[in-house]
């Protein structure tokens, strides 16, 4: 998503986190350099940038708890087929929408967030809003690629895996392999589910999509927002899928949550009929 805006960068940004993972890198690896952590503000809405003009994440002031960008909105599809989910693991905090929207809306299910740069956790903790670690809410300075390699050994863990792992250029993910879907795939409970965003119009797309079918039984594309992203739902096996049900729990969903539920289920039967779905 690209959003011309005025930077107003908070220098904060660059202090070290004290949020630590329970798992450190593994040793030899090098420290990674990040790109700057900047901030930009219109109509009422903050956003987060990695040092360029490409939007990461956003946040309305006054309703920071609200997920406020569709496909991040699109990135919630799982809730039409898991009512109570146990543990949610988001890899890559963002503006920690996801994270904090979890966290309140399903207070009894353990929120687990990943991500690598710490300036991103620290600014997430002073302009967006994202509440402290409790019992329930565990945010990790850690690989992403780390923490699934660890989840798969200890399979069928996660409920719902919510993977949103792009670089300052936003333009398309940073673990896209085979190998890594694989371990997503691991570590899903049965009737678990994995959303993924993509950027449609770049090559990363048809690679991950490729990858992610290697390592799912099924994969489905919603469709394409206006800003270019695409979310994809990934299942280990696929749920029935009756629709006259499916459209009852997305008129629940909107009641209780204000999201646009019924164009997830609008999407998903428009990628059945379309052959989108594999």
């Amino acid at each position: 998503m690209l959003i011309k805006r005025k930077s107003i960068e908070n220098e904060q940004a660059h202090r070290p986190s004290a949020r630590k993972a329970e798992a450190g890198a593994p040793p030899g690896r090098r420290k990674p350099k990040y790109a700057p952590v900047t901030l930009s503000e219109m109509d009422g809405v903050r956003y987060l940038h990695f040092g360029t003009e490409w939007v990461q994440g956003a946040m309305r002031i006054r309703k920071p708890n609200w997920i406020e960008l569709e496909y991040a909105q699109q990135m919630m599809a799982w809730m039409l087929f898991i009512d109570s989910p146990r543990h949610i693991v988001q890899l890559g905090l963002g503006t920690g929408a996801l994270t904090k929207f979890c966290h309140q809306q399903f207070p009894e299910a353990r929120v687990t967030a990943v991500e690598l740069n710490p300036s991103v956790i620290r600014i997430c903790e002073e302009m967006f809003k994202l509440p402290p670690n409790d019992d329930l809410l565990t945010v990790l300075e850690m690989d992403a690629l780390d923490y699934m390699q660890q989840a798969a050994a200890t399979p069928g863990q996660i409920d719902v895996l919510q993977i949103d792992l792009y670089d300052a250029t936003a333009r398309g993910p940073v673990l896209d392999t085979p190998e890594f879907y694989s371990d997503c795939a691991a570590a899903l409970s049965p009737g678990g589910v994995a959303t993924v965003n993509l950027f449609g119009d770049h090559p990363s797309f048809k690679r991950n999509i490729k990858a992610m079918r290697y390592a799912f039984n099924t994969v489905i594309t919603l469709p394409e927002v206006h800003d270019g992203n695409v979310v994809a739902l990934c299942f280990n096996t696929l749920p029935v899928l009756d629709f006259s049900l499916l459209y009852e729990e997305a008129a629940n969903i909107k009641e209780a949550t204000r999201l646009p539920a019924r164009s997830w289920v609008n999407g998903i039967k428009s990628a059945l009929d379309h052959g989108s779905a594999d």
